[in-house]
């Protein structure tokens, strides 16, 4: 009896090695680029309902070997970063599938948060890392409505209601329920981080978990990472060469693009104004971190 198993044809005749040849390892790619939280007008930034149909398709890919994260954000909204990293954490659960998260320019706040939904962490060394923490920043304009000579007039149901209101002066006990707000996000951003990075951490808490952000090379000090590398060479280090690295993005029709590609960025329309300090504020966002 012989060893030699029959060849299998393929279309036209042709032998399929294969039952021969093992297909090559994928890797699925998805992106996490951008400010995590809406930004009005036309500008959208990062959110569930953006990334879900993503995410699911990327935990779908056959022969998949594991989900890659290239996270550039400079964060947002804490609430969104939960929803996105909580849906990472179901999938690959659900799949049994590893997923790796490769910061670029930067992954702070927010970014960070999505970068700890990864079993495995990495940036490049000039990365920023970090800035475990809660801001929130506004302007107070009861002067300048007075130098112009302009009446205030607001009228509430609730004593509460106009509570931090920019054309009044700031009142203590208001700064002080914003700051416990800040704090109990604060404390759920703390538990992902322990939670998710455990005794990798390194450095002490007091710093940590300061607001402070890193280089890369300082963060794999205090075990905000787990190594300095690139995506590409990190996977085909890990899962050979011939490693396929699908990238999965957001499914667009026509009116899609026409939303939200090159016209998104134009100041036309009616939102005009809207569209320009959303850009505003997404660029103080990125100014942050000297990006």
């Amino acid at each position: 009896m012989s060893d030699t198993q029959p060849e299998s044809r393929g279309l036209g005749g042709l032998p399929v090695i294969g039952a021969l040849l093992d297909p090559p390892p994928t890797v699925a790619v998805v992106r996490l680029s951008g400010v995590i939280g809406a930004m009005g007008g036309f500008r959208r930034g990062l959110s569930l309902g953006s990334q879900a149909g993503v995410l699911q398709r990327a935990f779908k890919l056959r022969n998949l070997k594991a989900v890659a994260l290239a996270v550039n954000s400079p964060g947002g909204s804490p609430v969104q970063s939960a929803l996105i990293a909580g849906r990472i954490r179901q999938l690959a659960d659900e799949k049994q599938i590893p997923v790796i998260a490769f910061a670029e320019d930067v992954a702070a706040s927010g970014g960070y948060w999505l970068a700890c939904a990864a079993d495995e962490i990495y940036a490049d060394a000039s990365s920023i890392i970090g800035s475990i923490g809660v801001v929130s920043g506004g302007f107070g304009l009861q002067g300048l409505i007075e130098k112009l000579g302009v009446e205030r007039r607001l009228h509430t149901s609730g004593d509460k209601k106009a509570m931090l209101d920019p054309f009044q002066p700031e009142k203590p006990a208001e700064v002080k329920h914003l700051k416990d707000i800040q704090g109990d996000i604060h404390e759920a951003f703390k538990d992902m981080v322990r939670a998710r990075r455990g005794d990798r951490l390194k450095g002490a808490e007091k710093d940590l978990f300061s607001g402070a952000f890193w280089t890369g090379t300082r963060a794999l000090d205090l075990g905000l990472i787990d190594g300095l590398g690139d995506l590409r060479a990190v996977m085909r280090a890990r899962y050979g060469d011939k490693v396929k690295l699908r990238l999965v993005g957001e499914r667009r029709g026509f009116f899609g693009r026409l939303r939200f590609g090159a016209l998104s960025d134009a100041p036309a329309g009616p939102d005009w104004a809207g569209q320009a300090v959303a850009a505003i504020e997404e660029r103080l966002i990125w100014n942050r971190f000297g990006l």
